[in-house]
């Protein structure tokens, strides 16, 4: 138990106050004598050497006497000296003691947001979240000035979602900006945000988006739901909060999804989603998720529409050539060689003569490489990762083909599934989870278990829902509007509508039909 007792020499009776401090409510209330909210701030940052404590009056009247107290590095000084100290000190009016943070809140500071509060748990927070508090003398009351001021990193295009056309811009770790940029894309009173916060010790501002009147209600209460129940002690990054409110945990294949692009978030927003963002964390999640975003980029919006359906046809094979190429070799070459042309089968034959190992571990070997350089290439700095990536290509698997560790045409089958899962990087797990998979259910069943497996697969997605949306569109009731903008890209002017698996009102985005010229 902390005990706070008053300095006040003059008061005959000692007075004292009980708080435990290391709780993250406070029970606490303060105290006209600035001499006594002095030693409670001091308390509950015992120990706390960033915690900076300016104490003064003013030249005129020095019965007005005020403390400040920020967190050093994380406001600016200049704010603090010029727009708080300097006006105080060198006042000429302040005459009366009675209502004078009034004064000081109403004509005295310059700063754009100044809020006067007696919450203890309020004025602390404040002072973490880098603003400053301010303590008069007879006042049983606090300043929160907003003064923040930390470094922070510039806005840039986000290395994971690179274009070659559209805007370069990305989010970076503080929300207040990540928010700008979304509302410089939709200029509207109906863009909405809600802010939250998380983490019984982290205290992490979470900020809910969403644009009233095309938003679906169900979804919106959904995700308030689910964050409401989070509970943990410190939430430190967006993946914190989508592990706990997405569908199908256990799924490799993501229900939430997540983007470094304000342009993408602002997109998502008009098809009626609605959008995560974390302090701290250069990315926003968006829900609902739907498999088919897992192909989609962000340049296919600003490409013609030939060209976006074209290159989105070509993820979409490119997912079934990773996950499925492996699987359909090592069955057909164990199970079914008598598909292969005579010459063919000599070839592969040849190649695999003296080999050590079966056709399974083989595959499972070169897999393993493969997923081993990349992940070296992606730690280290960019000028070692191609070399690296040319040294691991070339001289490794030649070396291992010399070996007769591996032969020749597993080798090329692994390394076309794996360039061609670099094409769906959205789905990097699965994709690798997916091939394992499928690859040991075709070792032992050849083309069934291929068959089987994709079976499975396919039941799988089309059973999952990401807040109450199916993950997969329902083909058995066929509805052009919802696929207008899945496997292909149509052109705007027949994607007059929303998708109605995400918004339930106001479908209609364009004020009439037709193909404008």
């Amino acid at each position: 138990m902390k005990r706070f007792f008053s300095k006040d020499n003059s008061d005959d009776v000692t007075k004292e106050r009980v708080s435990d401090v290391n709780s993250e409510h406070l029970d606490i209330s303060l105290s006209s004598s600035l001499d006594e909210n002095i030693d409670i701030i001091k308390e509950i940052f015992n120990n706390d050497g960033t915690l900076v404590m300016r104490d003064f009056e003013n030249q005129k009247n020095p019965h007005i006497k005020c403390c400040l107290f920020f967190i050093d590095g994380m406001i600016n000084n200049e704010i603090i000296n010029e727009n708080i100290i300097r006006p105080i000190v060198r006042n000429q009016y302040l005459e009366r003691v009675e209502n004078v943070l009034e004064d000081f809140q109403i004509r005295v500071i310059d700063s754009n947001n100044v809020e006067k509060t007696d919450d203890i748990n309020k004025l602390i927070e404040s002072i973490i979240y880098g603003d400053t508090i301010l303590f008069v003398e007879g006042t049983a009351e606090g300043l929160i000035i907003s003064t923040k001021g930390w470094q922070m990193r510039s806005i840039s295009e986000p290395e994971t979602e690179k274009v070659l056309q559209g805007p370069r811009e990305g989010f970076n770790e503080a929300i207040i900006v990540n928010l700008s940029l979304i509302r410089r894309r939709i200029k509207t009173h109906h863009l909405k945000f809600q802010y939250k916060t998380l983490g019984l010790r982290s205290n992490t501002k979470v900020c809910i988006c969403y644009i009233e009147g095309i938003v679906n209600e169900a979804v919106l209460k959904e995700l308030n739901r689910r964050i409401s129940k989070i509970e943990l002690d410190g939430i430190l990054g967006a993946n914190y909060i989508e592990e706990l409110i997405k569908d199908a945990p256990f799924s490799p294949y993501n229900t939430v999804g997540k983007t470094e692009r304000p342009d993408v978030v602002a997109a998502n927003l008009l098809e009626g989603r609605v959008a995560i963002l974390v302090d701290g964390t250069p990315s926003a999640l968006t829900v609902p998720y739907l498999c088919i975003e897992n192909f989609q980029s962000n340049e296919d919006y600003y490409t013609s529409f030939v060209t976006a359906s074209i290159s989105r046809l070509m993820r979409i094979f490119g997912f079934f050539f990773a996950t499925s190429i492996p699987a359909v070799y090592v069955a057909l070459i164990t199970y079914h060689a008598e598909v292969f042309p005579t010459s063919l089968l000599i070839s592969i034959s040849a190649a695999r003569q003296d080999l050590p190992f079966p056709t399974i571990i083989e595959a499972l070997l070169l897999i393993l490489m493969f997923e081993v350089l990349k992940e070296a290439g992606a730690r280290v700095p960019a000028t070692i990762g191609q070399s690296l990536s040319i040294v691991g290509a070339l001289v490794i698997g030649q070396a291992a083909v010399e070996a007769r560790f591996v032969s020749t045409p597993m080798l090329i089958i692994i390394a076309f599934s794996g360039i061609t899962s670099l094409m769906v990087t959205k789905l990097k797990s699965a994709v690798l989870i997916t091939r394992i998979v499928l690859l040991i259910l075709a070792s032992f069943f050849g083309l069934y278990g291929y068959v089987f497996g994709a079976i499975a697969l396919l039941l799988h997605l089309f059973s999952m829902r990401s807040f109450g949306v199916p993950y997969i569109v329902n083909y058995s009731k066929f509805d052009f509007q919802n696929v207008k903008d899945t496997i292909v890209r149509a052109p705007w002017w027949y994607m007059e509508y929303r998708p109605k698996v995400l918004a339930v009102k106001n479908l209609k985005r364009k004020s009439s039909g037709g193909r404008k010229v």
